[in-house]
């Protein structure tokens, strides 16, 4: 854009808190994302041909999927242990029903909402989002203009679950409809649409029923217009001449009929009683609404990188963060950029969690023909996706995650009875939001075996309430039961006397010379004995709690290998396979504290041999981001910037900030975007319930900045500066705790003991080494 507007402000980006085009979006992937954890929204911003693609987490097609149920293979699993602990290094790929690889139901779009009008002539143009209020916005005017000629916003509504846009200059004629039109939709899909003129607007309406199903989705739009005439034009209507338009969007699937009429009648309550026609304060008063909650919980926490500003601005200091993302992603280098996909993450991942927590595309696809299903894939990539929730302050993820795990629980449960034969629960590898039933799995990927997915999950719902200071009963029911699933199943013990975790799986790897399904994955070891003890401390005085810490002692310790490294495979003979994207077998290091350089530093320099000798296979984004992870926790910060850089100097990010799942921007997925916050979090901040690490992990292309509201595990929140001379940390205790100070001052002479008093600041000042 040339020059300066006076409606250059109303894009509402400033600093690093939201991103900018100077052209509206060729693709799905570049669309500016909005949404409220159950409605998501693709914004275009093509003044002529308007697009907002619709989203919503519980639009997955019927694939006959959701009838399935649990392999019942319990009484086959005393004899499969038998032939494992015997040596038959293949034992686990007959242990099938013989059933072929299912996918969980796929998540997919509904439909576009397109508003038309007739081209004009080259116009000066924006769009923007802005992270604080969530509002996609895109503008264009005459050449010299001082207001815009056309001015769309766009918001999904966290206070009242609608998708809200507010367009004024619509022009002379603007065609509206509902398009269901999008790359993958399958042939069968019986659409029909509906257009009315009621009093207070026009009613726009989609239905879609899926082939061979009684299951269908159905969107509704509310047209309100600001002056000018109205009119059906199949199958949508035609504005003309009106001063603004406002369109409010919901889709909802079901089985049988939606009633429509009722829905529209909810989505004209959110007007005012003065009537339709003040458009202008209707949309102000939504957006209000909607900022009350959204606004407070992006600010929680924020990112500066380089020297402090003496002025605000975003060219003060650094004037990349002026240039619109599509630059930036051409200067991986820049700070500017770090920061910018810092806020962008926090921003997508909270706009993507609330029903459900975000799927493998976050809450957004433009096809429906979304990799892997769009599925919640529970052995890396969801846990990857929330990983800032606690430390960035992002409760609403936390309870969007509590949400799915608590709503599967039941089918958590014939999982362990159906393939086990035990009391408790077992997660699946994959689910669609829907069912927790274990059904996808092969010869290859003998999910069914895998045991740790309930720890694995759990565990950020126990630094939830750590972070909080209180316990979830309903979280310490669900531990109770992971506990009593390992009480049943350890049954087996080796040679050496310790239990054997038999049959054992390694996500998604497999041992050099053995295959997949085997024993004492370190993953497994690592999750059994997290889930034994935090269940007990979660039970104090109970018999329970001492049967499982008996239990829990009775596990093996991690092997070293013959290369000085921790084996994926605690048990004799088995050869390690490194180059894999998956690390699930350092997954005591990270995001569990079993392994750490302060209580457990032979194991944790064991555990950085074996992260040195891990590839990265297929460059998987959360492969890399994952190794980042691990290396921060074990104080590598250069080797967390180096598989950092992989991703940002490697083309996974569209014009959009969203990721994609492979360089080159191949495959959208949001594992990138929304695990680069929780990687920048833990370079500069880690906690325990009883330790706080400052500056653990601080690359040296990182000599300056300021990060802002990060909660610890001992209950308070932290205010990081630092610089090349030293570092000045706040700390807002919200509990009395006695913890142990870990900073790059102290780590070689040990901690040093600070003693914190609710409600009482404590600063640190911290001289440079």
């Amino acid at each position: 854009m040339s020059g300066t507007r006076a409606w250059d402000a109303a894009d509402g980006t400033r600093a690093c808190h939201g991103t900018w085009e100077p052209s509206p979006a060729a693709r799905w992937e570049d669309a500016f994302l909005s949404g409220n954890g159950r409605h998501g929204a693709m914004v275009f911003g093509d003044p002529y041909d308007d697009r907002i693609i619709v989203n919503h987490h519980t639009l997955v097609r019927p694939n006959g999927s959701e009838h399935a149920r649990p392999p019942q293979l319990a009484a086959d699993i005393p004899a499969l242990q038998d032939r494992l602990l015997a040596g038959d290094t293949t034992a686990a790929e007959r242990f099938t029903d013989g059933r072929g690889m299912m996918w969980v139901q796929p998540f997919h779009p509904a439909f576009q909402v397109r508003l038309r009008r007739q081209a004009g002539e080259q116009r000066d143009y924006r769009r923007s989002v802005d992270f604080t209020t969530g509002v996609a916005d895109a503008v264009c005017a005459t050449a010299g203009a001082l207001c815009p000629d056309w001015h769309s916003r766009v918001f999904v509504s966290r206070a009242d679950d609608v998708i809200v846009q507010y367009v004024t200059g619509p022009g002379q004629s603007l065609d509206i409809s509902l398009d269901h039109r999008l790359p993958g939709a399958p042939s069968g899909l019986a659409v029909g649409h509906g257009a009315a003129l009621t009093r207070e607007g026009a009613l726009l309406t989609l239905r879609a029923g899926y082939p061979d199903s009684d299951r269908a989705y159905t969107g509704v739009t509310l047209v309100v217009t600001a002056g000018g005439r109205t009119t059906v034009e199949p199958p949508g209507v035609r504005v003309a001449d009106a001063e603004g338009v406002l369109l409010l969007t919901r889709v909802h699937r079901h089985t049988g009929e939606l009633d429509v009429l009722a829905e529209a009648e909810a989505l004209r309550a959110l007007l005012s009683d003065d009537g339709p026609a003040d458009v202008a304060g209707a949309y102000a008063r939504l957006l209000d609404r909607h900022t009350a909650l959204h606004r407070p919980a992006y600010e929680r926490v924020s990112l500066r990188l380089g020297p402090a500003e003496e002025v605000e601005g975003d060219a003060a200091g650094d004037p990349d963060r002026a240039l619109p993302g599509s630059e930036l992603l051409r200067r991986p280098k820049s700070t500017a950029f770090l920061e910018r996909l810092f806020a962008a993450g926090r921003y997508h991942l909270l706009s993507a969690s609330g029903m459900l927590p975000p799927r493998l595309p976050g809450l957004w696809t433009g096809d429906w023909n979304t990799a892997w299903s769009g599925a919640f894939t529970n052995d890396a990539n969801v846990n990857l996706q929330t990983a800032s929730a606690a430390a960035a302050a992002l409760p609403e993820v936390s309870e969007a995650h509590a949400a799915l795990v608590y709503g599967q629980l039941p089918d958590w449960r014939d999982n362990a009875r159906a393939i086990f034969g035990t009391r408790g629960i077992v997660a699946p590898a994959h689910t669609d939001g829907e069912s927790g039933h274990t059904y996808h799995f092969s010869r290859e990927y003998p999910l069914h075996l895998w045991t740790a997915g309930a720890d694995w999950l759990l565990k950020p719902l126990v630094d939830h309430d750590e972070t909080r200071g209180e316990q979830d009963p309903r979280l310490a029911a669900a531990l109770a039961e992971v506990a009593q699933f390992y009480e049943d199943f350890l049954t087996r013990t080796g040679p050496d006397g310790h239990l054997v975790v038999v049959p054992s799986y390694s996500p998604e790897n497999r041992p050099a010379n053995a295959s997949w399904g085997t024993l004492n994955a370190a993953m497994d070891l690592s999750a059994a004995r997290h889930a034994l003890l935090t269940a007990a401390a979660y039970h104090p005085g109970t018999p329970g709690a001492d049967r499982w810490r008996a239990l829990a002692d009775r596990l093996p310790p991690h092997r070293i290998n013959d290369d000085g490294a921790i084996a994926e495979w605690a048990w004799p003979g088995l050869e390690d396979s490194y180059d894999h994207r998956h690390l699930s077998h350092l997954y005591g290091v990270w995001p569990l504290d079993e392994i750490n350089p302060y209580d457990t530093p032979d194991l944790a320099a064991a555990a950085h041999r074996a992260l040195e000798l891990r590839g990265a296979e297929n460059d998987s984004a959360h492969g890399h981001l994952h190794h980042a992870l691990i290396a921060a926790r074990l104080r590598d910060g250069e080797r967390a910037a180096a598989a950092l850089g992989q991703v940002v100097a490697g083309d996974f990010f569209h014009a959009s900030l969203m990721s994609a799942h492979y360089p080159a921007r191949n495959v959208y997925n949001a594992d990138a975007a929304h695990a680069l916050p929780a990687l920048v979090v833990e370079m500069l901040v880690q906690s325990t319930p009883d330790r706080l690490v400052l500056l653990p992990a601080l690359p040296d292309a990182y000599e300056s900045g300021e990060l802002r509201g990060v909660r610890t595990r001992f209950g308070a929140e932290v205010d990081l500066a630092w610089s090349p001379d030293g570092a000045t940390a706040v700390i807002r205790p919200t509990r009395s705790v006695r913890i142990d100070l870990r900073t790059p001052t102290w780590t070689s002479t040990g901690a040093r003991q600070l003693s914190l008093h609710a409600g009482e600041d404590c600063v640190l000042t911290l001289e440079a080494q």
